[in-house]
């Protein structure tokens, strides 16, 4: 079999309900990449929330984190390390209208970075509810261009902050909203998706298309599943995930879906 590069989104596909890796998960894709493929993490998650499943599965490869915006290798150098900025004075003009645009909440973050322009309520699980002074987005703590603002909208302006971004920068910036109660949506360099990473993972192992299998639940998989020669849904993923790709896994996150399709398809 030729070798394979594996490309597993994280929640709701690779971690269970709890967002937990399980041991039979991580057994699984250990035996996979003791076959002589590779096993690499694309996820909307920022590197912070990564870290420790990352290090959970024992991988030394490269990762995928903002949704395709940041490539780099935890653990050393990476020559085809990259990132997609959004310039810090944008940060500070949507701030300097957060009233207008219904903005409660802001997170900027980037590849060691954290900031959030307020402490936030505790019902709002991503937001921090506690900052030092240092962690507030202010000209003295942000000091680099950041690669992906997370922002909680008021409901009622939501279609207001949408048309300023769009109007202000549509040309560089794209919207992505996360679903769920909370009315959050995500701000990152426009056009990048996760297969954006994908490609770099391709280029940099040598591994053509053909020989990508990638497995995902989500929208934001949706650019990932189409590009891999395989594109597998999860059993609990959105429908129109699972109407575009290429095969669905027989049982869900919660149930090892993802380490027990790898187990079939490699009969192992």
């Amino acid at each position: 079999m030729d070798k394979k590069l594996i490309a597993i989104d994280l929640d709701g596909t690779t971690l269970n309900n709890n967002s937990e890796v399980s041991q039979k998960t991580v057994n699984t894709l250990n035996k996979v990449m003791d076959l002589g493929h590779v096993v690499n993490i694309v996820t909307g998650r920022p590197p912070r929330l990564v870290t420790d499943i990352y290090n959970e599965i024992g991988l030394d490869n490269p990762l995928i984190s903002f949704n395709g915006s940041l490539g780099y290798n935890p653990l050393a150098k990476w020559n085809h390390a990259y990132e997609y900025n959004i310039e810090k004075d944008v940060v500070f003009d949507i701030l300097n209208h957060a009233d207008e645009l219904g903005i409660n909440l802001m997170a900027v973050e980037g590849k060691q970075l954290f900031l959030a322009n307020r402490e936030a309520d505790d019902e709002i699980g991503f937001f921090p509810t506690h900052l030092a002074p240092e962690e507030f987005v202010t000209e003295e703590n942000l000091t680099e261009d950041p690669v992906c603002l997370t922002l909680q909208i008021s409901p009622d302006k939501m279609s207001k902050f949408v048309d300023y971004i769009d109007n202000n920068y549509g040309d560089t910036l794209q919207i992505s909203p996360w679903g769920g109660p909370d009315s959050i949506v995500e701000l990152a360099a426009k056009d990048i998706s996760k297969k954006t990473g994908l490609e770099v993972l391709s280029d940099y192992y040598g591994i053509s298309q053909d020989n990508i299998i990638a497995f995902g639940d989500e929208f934001n998989d949706e650019t990932m599943l189409k590009y891999a020669g395989l594109g597998v849904a999860m059993k609990n993923g959105q429908p129109k995930i699972k109407a575009l790709a290429d095969d669905i896994t027989e049982y869900d996150n919660d149930q090892n879906g993802l380490a027990r399709y790898l187990e079939k398809y490699f009969e192992i």
